[in-house]
């Protein structure tokens, strides 16, 4: 019916005239295009007259992407008028529980932390993987297990806390964010094409689409979307009532498990006390040749696999096994005059290192930062516009290609080596199977993070650690060969990027050289500054010492310490930082053994 259509208008969001979207705009009154969205979320071009309602923002989607913009954009610019358009009502089960430490520092700046806390979701400590050439499974721990402390629930967002993630319910949780949005002053409606009692004609300035992959807007702006991967794999997934938690670490501390098998991966994720998200991909050209219901798919493997067959023996699932294609993608563009793509909108990648959340919040902090810088006037708008688009773009490439490596390191590709190779040409570099793999081994994956090296929780000593494992190779420091460092900036190029913080976008320099961004901020901004003083790395090493010890607790500042060295190996692989060796001099001897503090064999 009529009264059950939203409609936008707008003369710069103009739709694609496709043979879904058949449209002659020159047969419509100009200057006014209306999208159609349905609760089936099919679209068409509609042109009534009709009630109107103007806001600053429209947000399509009440998932975390959306009520994270809403909230940071009220949160410091109460005056803009934000609607959230949702399309069914909340709350409601959702995959893709499983967070990394980084959002907890968004929920914070939202101010909905405790919040989330306060549902008791269980505390991530990391993941066990039975992943790569070993039987055996391992853990990969966001912070050493002595040093998790029993502490009573709820907490606060301190000490360890800082550290850790949660593993959320997602009915629980997307519930908590759009509330929480709406008490920030974000007009909310859910089950949007039921709720509106005659038809409307919304307005805005801008247009965030946040309504997940299915991209409501980006579809009917006609944005291409591409694969940038040969990996297209099928979810099947099911919630469980009473499954065992395999690790119970403190208080509410567990792991979540992901266990390979020959033709895929198991997830198994508690998501509270007694209930658990238990999952199986695999490839579709395998779920093709099978033949068989996803029911019976999702079946065998949960019985094949020991250690999650142990963990489900006592427990009942719901019985809806639920499918979906989990095929990564990135769209062309994620910015327009007066739109927006964000979070899975924009792109996916596939959950084996569970970024999606992650790309998700991050992506949309970063939108309401450029939002607000628009509207202030600070900075140019296609240059805010532009940083929006190629973070969000290089951010989700990163964790696809990153993600390609681990199913290559599972036997998903033949070589190791050769797929290493093939991942570094997409990043513009021509180099040999070998030189491509101690070129992702010297930080080619790590920059997910402006400042810092890092990539899904993983900072570059954990991430050779990772590709020792798989490949069964030693993966050296290059800063053990070296005991001089000098920067070389004279050939690279400088930008200006854009560093986000407290509700203002400020430009700083970024040095580029053969593909790798320097920022002179965070980590890279310490080490230009200590390089500048010192080359050698007797006195580097003590720097940073004292630095971090002047800012941070003791535990802290061996974290800090161990990423700074990592940001150090990127630069001096990347040419930035030229290294020599003075035999006269003492070297750092930096190893990585087999089984360290964080990323070791299994400990039941």
């Amino acid at each position: 019916m009529v009264r059950n259509r939203v409609f936008f208008e707008n003369t710069l969001l103009k739709p694609a005239k496709t043979a879904k979207n058949p449209v002659s705009l020159a047969s419509m009154r100009p200057g006014l295009i209306y999208i159609f969205v349905s609760s089936m979320s099919k679209f068409s071009i509609y042109y009534p007259k009709l009630h109107m309602s103007h806001y600053d923002i429209v947000i399509v989607g009440g998932g975390p992407a959306g009520s994270t913009a809403g909230t940071l954009l009220k949160k410091y610019n109460p005056n803009l008028s934000v609607l959230i358009l949702e399309k069914e009502k909340f709350p409601r089960d959702h995959v893709g529980e499983s967070q990394l430490p980084q959002i907890s520092d968004v929920l914070q700046e939202m101010g909905c932390w405790d919040k989330v806390e306060a549902a008791d979701f269980p505390i991530k400590i990391g993941a066990t993987y039975r992943w790569g050439s070993d039987p055996n499974p391992w853990d990969f721990n966001f912070i050493q297990l002595e040093q998790f402390k029993n502490e009573p629930r709820p907490a606060k967002f301190e000490g360890q806390r800082r550290q850790t993630a949660f593993q959320v319910d997602r009915a629980k949780y997307d519930e908590i964010l759009l509330r929480h949005a709406e008490e920030m002053g974000c007009v909310v409606r859910e089950e949007t094409a039921l709720h509106l009692r005659s038809q409307e004609q919304i307005t805005a300035r801008y247009y965030i689409d946040a309504s997940g992959h299915i991209g409501v807007l980006r579809r009917v702006l006609g944005i291409e979307t591409h694969c940038p991967t040969r990996l297209q794999n099928i979810a099947i997934w099911d919630y469980w009532t009473n499954a065992e938690w395999a690790d119970f670490i403190g208080v509410g501390g567990t792991r979540v498990q992901v266990m390979s098998l020959s033709h895929g991966w198991i997830w198994f994720i508690p998501l509270s006390p007694t209930r658990t998200s238990i999952g199986f991909i695999c490839p579709a050209e395998h779920y093709k040749e099978m033949k068989k219901r996803p029911e019976e798919i999702y079946a065998e493997a949960l019985n094949s696999e020991p250690r999650i067959s142990k963990l489900i023996a006592n427990a009942t699932s719901t019985g809806k096994i639920e499918t979906t294609k989990d095929w990564s993608f990135l769209s062309d563009k994620t910015v327009g005059e007066n739109w927006f793509l964000v979070g899975e909108a924009a792109g996916f990648a596939d959950p084996i290192l569970a970024a999606g959340m992650t790309l998700a919040h991050t992506g949309a902090r970063e939108l309401a930062y450029t939002i607000l810088a628009l509207e202030e006037k600070k900075h140019e708008a296609n240059w805010l516009k532009t940083q929006y688009d190629e973070n969000q773009r290089r951010r989700v490439k990163q964790h696809i290609r990153f993600a390609d490596y681990w199913y290559a390191a599972n036997g998903q590709f033949t070589d190791l080596q050769e797929h290493s190779r093939e991942i570094a040409r997409d990043s513009g570099l021509n180099l040999s199977p070998e030189k491509a793999f101690q070129w992702l081994a010297q930080g080619g994956f790590t920059n997910d993070i402006l400042g810092q090296a890092v990539i899904a929780g993983f900072d570059l000593g954990s991430m050779k650690q990772v590709m020792q494992r798989f490949s069964k190779e030693e993966v050296p420091w290059l800063l053990s060969a070296y005991n001089m460092f000098q920067l070389d900036l004279v050939d690279a190029d400088i930008e200006f990027v854009a560093v986000y913080s407290a509700g203002e976008i400020n430009r700083i320099k970024c040095y580029v050289k053969n593909g790798q961004r320097l920022p002179v901020t965070g980590l890279y901004g310490l080490l230009i500054d200590i390089l500048s003083r010192t080359e050698y790395i007797e006195q580097i090493y003590r720097q940073l010492v004292m630095v971090f010890r002047e800012r941070f607790s003791v535990q802290h500042a061996q974290v800090a310490l161990h990423q700074a060295l990592g940001c150090l190996e990127v630069m001096v692989s990347s040419g930035i930082v030229k290294a020599m060796l003075n035999p006269e001099l003492s070297k750092l001897n930096i190893s990585i053994p087999i089984e360290g503090e964080l990323i070791h064999t299994h400990r039941d």
